[in-house]
């Protein structure tokens, strides 16, 4: 039996460094490492043991310590110290497990032995340590959301801030009201209506055209010759009439010529009286454009350009500088 216990306090003493083979950045954990490696357990416990009580160490670090610490009790047979230490380490972490390759049989039999017997605290430990890991999860998720909307924010702002107010200035002429053929509804940019004026006048003025011609076409031309008394032989005249049965034609004609007048002067009134109604002299019309991302280069030159552009019912110039 002392054999065996001896193969084994040899192969606590031949591969701690490979318990530990994640050496820790930290340089006080390092002494404490090759401390450990060199078979200075007492001396690893008691400084494990002041740093442990400084604080002010991560999960990481403290779960190194309370190893190292439980470890080096172990070997030196203080029992409650190494309990004591493998207990903090489950704490910190429930599911930890030696490498049974690593380290001899005992230590390992004996941190399972502690484990079973804190079996529940340490089920309340997993349950809080799930807790904790969905909390952080959702709170990353929360940080994330915050993220895309900020992100979204910005941008938006940066778009806006890259866009401009373009005032156009127009000018209306008054006289083009009094035009025919929904030239003023043109002007203003009401150009349904002036399409319907502009229709309605050209079939008027039309059809008044083309029953001035037709009834001028019904006219026939016959010469007659006349005695006078003061004239030796007949005089021949030159007659231009309208036969008695193209009458029903000619009235016909004729009431189709002076309806389409009229009514093409009635639907010009409506028309003039609509565009006097709605016209403004100045109107101004207000969009808003996008700067363009490029930025000029400041070798440039300052310049000045005078453009112009097509506005409804008319044109407008603008003038810009670039410095």
């Amino acid at each position: 039996m002392s054999r065996c216990l001896s193969i084994l306090l040899l192969m606590g003493l031949l591969v701690p460094g490979t318990v530990l083979a994640n050496e820790p950045v930290d340089p006080e954990l390092s002494t404490l490492h090759s401390g450990y490696e060199y078979g200075r357990y007492a001396e690893v416990l008691e400084r494990a043991g002041t740093r442990i009580d400084r604080g002010r160490l991560s999960d990481k670090d403290l779960a190194e310590l309370h190893k190292l610490a439980a470890l080096s009790a172990f070997n030196l047979d203080r029992m409650d110290d190494s309990a004591r230490h493998f207990r903090a380490l489950l704490r910190l972490d429930p599911d930890f497990n030696l490498d049974p390759f690593a380290v001899p049989p005992p230590t390992v039999s004996y941190l399972d032995t502690l484990r079973q017997q804190m079996s529940a605290e340490l089920d309340l430990v997993r349950q809080e340590r799930r807790l904790r890991v969905e909390r952080e999860r959702t709170e990353t998720e929360r940080r994330e959301r915050e993220r895309v909307v900020a992100e979204e924010q910005r941008r938006r702002l940066e778009t806006l801030s890259k866009q401009v107010t373009v005032r156009e200035v127009e000018k209306r002429n008054f006289l083009v009201n009094f035009v025919p053929f929904g030239a003023g509804q043109f002007q203003q940019g009401r150009t349904g209506l002036g399409t319907l004026l502009a229709a309605t006048e050209g079939v008027l003025a039309v059809t008044s055209v083309i029953s001035f011609f037709a009834y001028d076409s019904l006219f026939e031309t016959r010469d007659v010759f006349v005695d006078d008394i003061r004239q030796p032989q007949p005089i021949k005249l030159s007659v231009r009439f309208i036969p008695t049965k193209s009458g029903p034609q000619a009235r016909t004609w004729t009431w189709l010529k002076w309806g389409s007048a009229a009514g093409f002067y009635a639907v010009y009134a409506a028309g003039v009286t609509d565009a006097l109604v709605h016209h403004q002299d100045q109107v101004t019309n207000t969009r808003i454009e996008s700067l363009p991302d490029s930025s000029p280069s400041p070798s440039l030159a300052s310049s000045a350009r005078l453009h112009f552009f097509p506005t409804p019912g008319g044109a407008g110039a603008g003038f810009s500088l670039a410095f």
